[in-house]
């Protein structure tokens, strides 16, 4: 049996794109878990909860992987990110951080590439071969 990430994260206020995004993942079968925040402040509570030291664990899987939504109300991808730049590990390894985006202006591409935490830009829909170019590149421990 082939090893899969614990956790995948989606960030996306928008509801039809989340049932997409999670089909899509669940076929690929990279991942145990799926976790989708419609809004960047419950994702933020989310990965804010400290590991228990004596299980080295938290009460929800972490996740390895992020796909951020860029367009968001409340609390848009880049404020979320100024955010989460704040947020203290508790001992969790940093996820992998893939923006994705409706938007067709240029300049949220170049913005995505000054960040250091975005590890890809990608525009929507999630698609299978997205799914496997940031498993070849990002995990290549667990092949599809």
């Amino acid at each position: 049996m082939k090893q899969k990430l614990k956790c995948v994260l989606l960030i996306d206020d928008d509801e039809p794109t989340n049932f997409i995004s999670n089909l899509v993942l669940e076929e690929a079968n990279c991942t145990s878990n799926i976790q989708i925040m419609q809004s960047a402040k419950k994702a933020l509570d989310y990965l804010a909860i400290p590991v228990d030291a004596s299980k080295e664990q938290t009460s929800h899987p972490y996740p390895e992987l992020i796909f951020l939504d860029v367009n968001m109300p409340a609390m848009n991808g880049w404020e979320f990110l100024d955010h989460y730049s704040q947020l203290k590990q508790n001992g969790h390894k940093k996820p992998i951080i893939i923006m994705l985006t409706t938007s067709i202006n240029p300049d949220d591409q170049l913005k995505a590439e000054k960040i250091s935490l975005i590890d890809g830009f990608e525009n929507k829909p999630l698609t299978s071969n997205m799914i496997e170019k940031v498993m070849a590149k990002y995990f290549q421990q667990y092949p599809l």
